[in-house]
């Protein structure tokens, strides 16, 4: 009865956002206690606490980007767009835009971008987000950056993540700038 919920959820989760679970459903299939364990990311990859949306959506998709080629972007770039988050500024983080970015979003990507380097440019960065958001901000996008990584992650993994795709936002077609640093 449980792995018959999870399916039929998984399966509204695909026509909802055009998306294949197909990994997902593997997951459960090989161990339903396994695929309980990996839904608790959800709730990290959806914790927002004082930071803008804009900055939070940003970090997250220069996380993802650092490891997908395509779905998982597209993903990202799907629920912005349901959530209010402008195309525009998911264009120019994408292209690595960085001039059409407000100086918040720019923020929050330059903070990204060090974390996923390892660069010790991060700590400016990082102070400056708690100075004008606090440590729940700080916190939120930690936790952005570190979930939109997991997924793709496990998708290769699992041998789910040999395709990559042109990312569309709101009917334009983008070209993306994979370089996470």
């Amino acid at each position: 009865m449980l792995k018959w919920m999870i399916r039929k959820r998984l399966a509204a989760f695909e026509r909802r956002h055009d998306y294949d679970m197909s990994y997902a459903r593997d997951i459960l299939a090989a161990d339903t206690r396994g695929f309980l364990a990996f839904a608790k990311v959800t709730a990290l990859s959806e914790y927002r606490r004082d930071v803008p949306r804009d900055v939070y959506v940003a970090a997250k998709l220069v996380g993802t980007l650092a490891e997908d080629c395509g779905p998982c972007t597209q993903l990202v770039v799907t629920m912005a767009l349901r959530d209010g988050v402008d195309g525009t500024l998911l264009a120019a983080v994408l292209a690595r835009d960085d001039a059409a970015l407000s100086p918040e979003v720019l923020l929050g990507v330059q903070f990204a971008r060090a974390v996923l380097a390892h660069d010790p440019e991060a700590d400016p960065h990082r102070d400056e987000i708690v100075r004008r958001w606090g440590a729940r901000a700080l916190v939120s996008l930690a936790f952005a950056m570190v979930a939109a990584r997991i997924y793709p992650t496990l998708k290769y993994a699992l041998g789910h993540g040999k395709t990559c795709q042109r990312v569309v936002v709101a009917g334009t077609p983008v070209t993306v700038v994979r370089d996470a640093a």
